[in-house]
């Protein structure tokens, strides 16, 4: 299930998105900064149809606190102001519980929302979980990617195999951001 998979499935479908990622009830958020006293460290749910009408890039990594991982999520973090005036939001997904994600965000200071998909059942939806190929050999896990979706909920963009370094620099290239 790779990138062919993708473009039949979800490039240009405009409910496809919210569709996929709002029927995996368990994919949780901490929302570390953008919510109240209410939510612990179990997580909150997350429902993702609150951000139709917003663009918004997703990208699935395989765990948080490990070097690729960290500068990912701190690329990200460095350009969130400057992608939130283009009209995005940045959402990270991995296997990961919420407890170690709120541990990550705290300790790298991220301004990303991140999420938790557990049993991987929405990184599987999106081709961002199996086979794939580790130090020479084939495995399983998640499969660096990025998403962009667009206000109505349809994909754009979609992005495979990305590199954790310098990733961030050539989507803000690829959507127009960096002249």
């Amino acid at each position: 299930m790779g990138s062919e998979w993708l473009d039949t499935q979800l490039v240009g479908s405009a409910e496809r998105f919210f569709e996929v990622i709002d029927a995996h009830p368990r994919v949780r958020g901490i929302l570390w900064g953008h919510v109240h006293q209410e939510y612990d460290d179990t997580g909150a749910e997350v429902s993702l149809s609150g951000l139709r009408g917003r663009k918004v890039i997703v990208y699935f990594y395989p765990a948080a606190m490990t070097p690729g991982c960290t500068k990912q999520a701190c690329d990200f973090t460095e350009s969130l102001e400057s992608l939130r005036g283009a009209g995005y939001e940045v959402l990270g997904i991995s296997p990961d519980k919420p407890e170690k994600l709120g541990k990550f965000r705290e300790k790298e200071s991220l301004g990303i929302t991140l999420l938790s998909d557990p049993d991987k059942s929405v990184m599987t939806a999106y081709g961002a979980f199996g086979e794939k190929k580790l130090y020479g050999k084939i495995v399983q896990g998640v499969i660096r990617s990025t998403f962009v979706v667009d206000e109505q909920g349809a994909v754009e963009l979609a992005q495979y195999n990305v590199k954790a370094t310098g990733h961030v620099a050539k989507l803000r290239r690829d959507l127009g951001l960096d002249a």
